[in-house]
């Protein structure tokens, strides 16, 4: 038997961990190469993953439903079970035949292996029935798991299962008290080198995001939490805990978009393409993001990492939850070029066809909460970023005005809209977005004409 290994993949550069969803084949089932054995979930995206050779599904390590880390062994292949047409190949009747010759004539051998199974150890057998993200949980709290009944595959203990151990015993989802000492400053990455990934410190420094329980009442209805909805439960709070977030205001006119967009309405649609307002505020930030670097970057330790591309996400609302796939390089696309982007984009993610890597790698994020008629709103910053626009409802308004003819204040009706900017505090300062909102303001209320 030759056995080849199916590890749980890396799915983008902040992933950590994925969660089996649904197994696609059986053990026993004839695979080949590239056809998808599996669906995983990592960060509000399924995915496939294809066999890396052809062969025989001969083992499931991880269930449905567990979450793994990145490399975990999840399946094993033998790749001499069966040849490409289904039928069994020279090499394993080969390989089968001297088996059966070894079984015959080596039974001292047979003997000997079984003894050296019977004296492996203790943590290799409780090993197998877990997986690396159970095992660090149960060092945490300091559990032992092989006192932890496991309802996985083959008896593995899934995270579940060890939550349900300390609630039942009464312990405190949190990790003991030496565990949560201050940790040893860490030295800053020379100049000119690149810092560690942050995926670690996330997962490892803020451990586990335990939500409080509260009673039932007779009345009430409980339901579980679906993955999305988990998943941004937990970025949130995460996002929530590390940056300090500050939220500034201002008010935008676009008569002169609106003008633009009926204008230029019929030539767009000829063209296939329908331009929206989001449209205009993607091509402006990206743009104004050139000249404020700061809010095209993250804090990393006690460096500042100033991101070299502009990848602009875009919040999609799902009805229910919500995702945020990334335009990337938006400061290179034309404003017909962002909007086939935002609705390509938009179309996928409501039909579940976006890759992990479409949601991953931006750099500044835009939401619009006014498109169903909030006023404004004060958007958390995802993790990993600086800042955040929320744009409000672009309604009709009456306002004081220059008139351009008599220099006198007039009356007029204008459409407006309200634009919240939450920042990190650690790396944007007060003036910085009060600099940036303003030169927003300018870009769209004189926007180009050819943008």
């Amino acid at each position: 038997m030759a056995r080849i290994e199916v590890p749980m993949p890396q799915m983008g550069e902040s992933i950590a961990e994925g969660t089996v969803s649904k197994w696609l084949k059986n053990v026993g089932d004839s695979v080949d190469r590239d056809e998808p054995i599996l669906e995983i979930s990592t960060d509000k995206v399924d995915a496939e993953i294809p066999a890396p050779q052809a062969g025989t599904l001969v083992e499931i390590t991880v269930g449905e439903g567990e979450t793994v880390e990145v490399g975990t062994i999840v399946a094993y292949l033998d790749t001499e079970a069966t040849a490409s047409n289904g039928e069994p190949s020279d090499d394993s009747e080969e390989v089968a035949t001297a088996e059966e010759t070894v079984a015959d004539d080596g039974e001292e051998e047979s003997e000997l292996a079984g003894a050296e199974e019977e004296d492996s150890s203790e943590d290799e057998r409780i090993k197998q029935r877990s997986t690396p993200v159970v095992r660090r949980m149960a060092e945490e709290h300091g559990v032992d798991l092989a006192a932890v009944a496991g309802t996985g595959h083959a008896g593995r203990v899934t995270k579940q299962d060890l939550l349900d151990h300390l609630e039942k015993d009464g312990k405190k989802a949190e990790a003991p008290a030496e565990k949560r000492t201050k940790p040893e400053p860490k030295p800053s990455a020379p100049k000119g080198q690149p810092t560690a990934a942050p995926s670690n410190l996330w997962s490892t420094f803020y451990h586990e995001v335990q939500n409080p329980e509260f009673p039932v009442r007779e009345d009430d209805d409980v339901q579980t939490m679906d993955k999305v909805r988990r998943l941004t439960a937990e970025h949130m709070v995460l996002a929530k805990r590390v940056a300090p977030h500050v939220h500034s205001f201002i008010e935008i006119d676009f008569t002169r978009v609106d003008h633009l967009r009926r204008a230029n309405k019929e030539r767009w649609s000829s063209q296939g393409v329908k331009v929206s307002f989001t449209a205009f505020v993607v091509w402006a930030v990206s743009r104004v993001l050139r000249e404020f670097p700061m809010l095209n970057a993250t804090a990393s330790g006690n460096n500042i990492i100033y991101r070299g591309n502009v990848n602009v996400g875009v919040a999609v609302d799902l009805d229910p939850g919500l995702i945020v796939p990334v335009i990337r390089d938006a400061d290179d696309l034309s404003l017909v070029g962002i909007a086939k982007s935002i609705v390509d984009l938009a179309e996928r993610a409501r039909s579940r066809k976006l890759g992990p890597a479409e949601i991953q790698g931006g750099t500044f994020s835009i939401t619009n909460p006014g498109v169903i008629g909030t006023l404004v709103g004060l958007p958390i910053i995802p993790k990993g970023t600086s800042g955040i626009l929320g744009t409000g409802a672009i309604e009709k308004r009456v306002v004081v005005v220059d008139d351009p003819h008599t220099g006198q204040d007039s009356i007029a009706i204008r459409k407006r809209s309200i634009f919240s900017l939450g920042y990190d505090h650690r790396i944007v300062d007060g003036a910085d977005s009060a600099r940036f909102l303003a030169r927003l303001k300018e870009m769209l209320e004189e926007f180009p004409d050819d943008a």
